[in-house]
């Protein structure tokens, strides 16, 4: 098989952390109910929070200065509307457009201890999972900075860890509604496909020195195929490799490119098709054979595990069945 190149290696390395966030525990498959109408939420400080790895930290007073560790954490505190709190990212940050021009902290997934602690954040924003490692965010706390990990392992996760950052960032209120509007746009879509076929569905996260990479079984991604209305043809638990072989076998009925944003044999569907044909086994795929393949250029809300999670889920449903959602 012909050897693809994607971009910067960083770029198909956090794809798959992300990916395979679910690793170890079977995700939720099913859109949740709409939580309960409740008493407005609120918090006080010194406040104690225990993070997604289990940690416990206690922040003195509101922080006023925050380091995000992952794209995905600083959208978290972009949509609490604290985005101006931010001192420190990464430089695969790029959402909202203005953290751009925030200090990176973070260079091709390398925590930079000395620029964390250069810019005196009140509260670090850690990503689970090996994203960010756990030398590093042992580093971080035998320096004396407040570091909370957020790892979600499905759209549950997602919810949880938003409203976790707005409790500690003492924004409750606003982390409850931005969930409540993010659970009534998945029941939308759970709801549309509910009766609808379920077209095996394969999902190209790259082709890189020979290997396929996809879904891991029990992953992140592969519960929101299942959402949009698909059934995931998934790769390792592990790793999310799978073999041609293997891949040939499952025979999917639809393949969406997740690479197409980086590789220029994918960019359009002939192209794409072209290609895929072109590969040594890949004719055999049904998919292939009809020319049900994807560009897929919505990678990035569909792999990166904040608040837009859910417009991933939408593009997901919209390539999946856009019968039901049109283009």
């Amino acid at each position: 098989m012909a050897r693809v190149r994607l971009r910067p290696v960083f770029a198909p390395l956090v794809a798959l952390l992300v990916l395979l966030a679910a690793c170890g525990q079977t995700p939720s498959t099913t859109s949740s109910p709409a939580a309960t109408p409740s008493a407005a939420p609120s918090v006080s400080f010194p406040l104690t929070l225990t993070d997604d790895a289990g940690r416990t930290i206690t922040l003195l007073a509101r922080p006023q200065r925050v380091v995000s560790l992952a794209p995905s954490n600083t959208e978290i505190v972009c949509v609490l509307g604290a985005c101006d709190a931010l001192t420190g990212v990464t430089d695969f940050d790029d959402y909202p457009p203005n953290v751009k021009t925030v200090a990176h902290v973070v260079v091709q997934a390398k925590v930079d201890a000395e620029k964390v602690v250069a810019a005196r954040p009140d509260l670090v924003l850690a990503a689970g999972n090996g994203l960010t490692s756990e030398a590093a965010i042992k580093q971080l706390s035998d320096l004396g900075l407040q570091v909370m990990t957020l790892y979600p392992r499905n759209l549950d996760g997602v919810y949880r860890d938003i409203d976790l950052v707005g409790r500690a960032l003492g924004v409750p209120q606003k982390a409850e509604s931005t969930i409540a509007s993010m659970r009534q746009r998945v029941k939308a879509v759970s709801d549309a496909v509910a009766a609808a076929p379920r077209p095996r569905t394969f999902y190209e996260v790259s082709v890189f020195e020979g290997t396929i990479y996809t879904a891991g079984k029990d992953s992140f991604l592969a519960s929101l195929i299942t959402l949009a209305g698909g059934s995931p043809v998934t790769g390792d638990a592990q790793s999310g490799a799978i073999q041609l072989e293997d891949l040939i076998a499952a025979d999917p009925e639809l393949v969406l490119l997740g690479d197409a944003s980086y590789d220029p044999t994918l960019a359009t569907q002939p192209k794409a098709i072209t290609t895929l044909r072109a590969r040594s086994g890949w004719g055999q795929i049904s998919a292939v054979r009809s020319g049900k393949v994807l560009p897929y250029t919505d990678d990035v809300v569909t792999t990166r595990p904040g608040p837009r999670i859910v417009e991933g889920l939408e593009a997901l449903a919209r390539a999946i069945h856009p019968d039901l959602f049109g283009p």
